[in-house]
């Protein structure tokens, strides 16, 4: 990560010098009427060029050292420094690794099912933890606040055969107006989706909950109000695999489920110098939303009846990295985070595997999708820092199986 600049103060000055002398006061002996003559003589020369009063003034005003105006906004960035540099360290989780899961009797391998409870409903959110909320508002330096997320309406059409929502304003009177949605799939754009949303075919939900407790009824579970109620708040990182491809002269096909290796992630990650900390949100950009709005309708519209996405490999050892880096979400600007449908990695067939099936069913992890990573990115790009403090409060729909992010990143 790199680290903050610091500023230097400037210094007040001190009024007049010390070394300013007062004029010299002129005291004659008298020691009769020669030596009267004889000090007049000498002091008339000196009394004719006396300068007038104001002429005095100005040359004395000229002469008195100004004081120096304070630097204040490199007070301010020492001060922030400072406070960046002198900030705790959260204590590190003492987790699992992945190679030790499961820990509980009867979870599939690799799941990490009671480690945050056998009741838990929030997987690697825990990792958030109040010291970790703390020690990542020191990536908030200079205030600059960027919205992570996309219109409702884009994309349009919806993709994977979601609904297009209608929006109606209502007046009441002259001076009230209301409005509401119909059709509306809180997934169709930027979304979280809950950890409900997909679950294991054959090994089931996270934390083992069953199919008669995920109904959407009153006492359901993993649903995204379990987010809402308890709020997103903590460190984010950047990983720019879309500039990682430029400066590599790298085109993906938008087309297509483009697959982006794990190699490519860990590259980005050391070219941008960027650390992970347990409980951060890995936000991973691919360039999916520039490359969306530049289609045409007729790319749009074929996106929305075949959709296809380039990801990230949604391998085994990616998820086995996610875990043991201890990120508390992943999420991206492209629609499945992981490539979708997977494609053959090599000389293997196409994987039934997903990152989908390890991250909400066996850790908990909620995934963000379709965010709006394009400005955040550049600021990035200019500035050489990939962290930031990050929010996002989901809505409270109980039983919700996604949600819009609300998500902000403030550097």
């Amino acid at each position: 990560m790199a680290k903050a600049g610091r500023g230097k103060s400037g210094s007040q000055g001190k009024g007049r010098a010390s070394g300013t002398a007062a004029p010299a006061k002129h005291k004659t002996i008298a020691t009769g009427k020669a030596s009267k003559s004889k000090a007049s003589a000498r002091l008339a020369p000196i009394a004719a060029k006396k300068p007038a009063p104001k002429i005095a003034a100005k040359a004395a005003a000229r002469a008195k050292p100004k004081a120096r105006a304070i630097a204040r906004p490199r007070v301010k960035a020492r001060a922030t420094a400072a406070a960046v540099a002198t900030r705790p360290r959260a204590p590190e989780p003492n987790l699992p690794r992945h190679d030790q899961l499961p820990t509980r009797a009867g979870a599939p391998a690799g799941a990490a099912w009671g480690v945050f409870g056998d009741d838990d409903q929030l997987g690697t959110i825990n990792l958030m933890t109040p010291a970790a909320v703390i020690e990542a508002a020191g990536s908030i330096r200079n205030g600059r606040v960027f919205s992570l997320n996309l219109p409702f309406n884009i994309p349009d059409p919806p993709l994977f055969g979601r609904g297009k929502h209608v929006h109606t304003i209502k007046q009441y009177a002259s001076y009230i107006l209301d409005d509401y949605l119909d059709n509306f799939y809180p997934q169709a754009s930027s979304q979280w989706d809950a950890l409900c949303h997909v679950k294991h075919p054959k090994l089931g939900a996270y934390n083992g909950i069953p199919d008669s407790e995920i109904t959407g009824y009153g006492g359901t579970k993993l649903g995204i109000d379990n987010l809402a109620r308890r709020g997103i708040a903590g460190r984010g990182v950047l990983v720019d695999i879309g500039r990682y491809h430029e400066k590599r002269g790298r085109k993906l096909n938008f087309m297509t489920n483009d697959l982006i290796p794990f190699e490519e992630l860990l590259g980005t990650l050391e070219e941008q110098k960027t650390t992970i900390r347990a409980g951060d949100v890995l936000l991973v950009r691919i360039g999916w939303t520039k490359a969306y709005l530049a289609m045409s309708p007729e790319e749009k519209a074929t996106l929305a009846t075949q959709t296809k996405s380039p990801g990230i490999e949604g391998t085994p050892r990616v998820a086995r990295w996610l875990w043991d880096s201890r990120i508390a979400a992943a999420a991206s600007d492209s629609p499945a985070l992981e490539a979708m449908p997977p494609p053959p990695i090599g000389d293997q067939p196409a994987s039934r595997d997903l990152l989908h099936f390890h991250l909400l069913s066996f850790f908990g992890m909620p995934i963000g999708e379709m965010w709006d990573l394009e400005s955040l990115a550049d600021d990035c790009a200019r500035d050489g820092r990939y962290d930031f403090f990050i929010t996002s409060a989901p809505l409270n729909i109980p039983g919700g199986v996604g949600s819009p992010p609300n998500a902000l990143a403030i550097k």
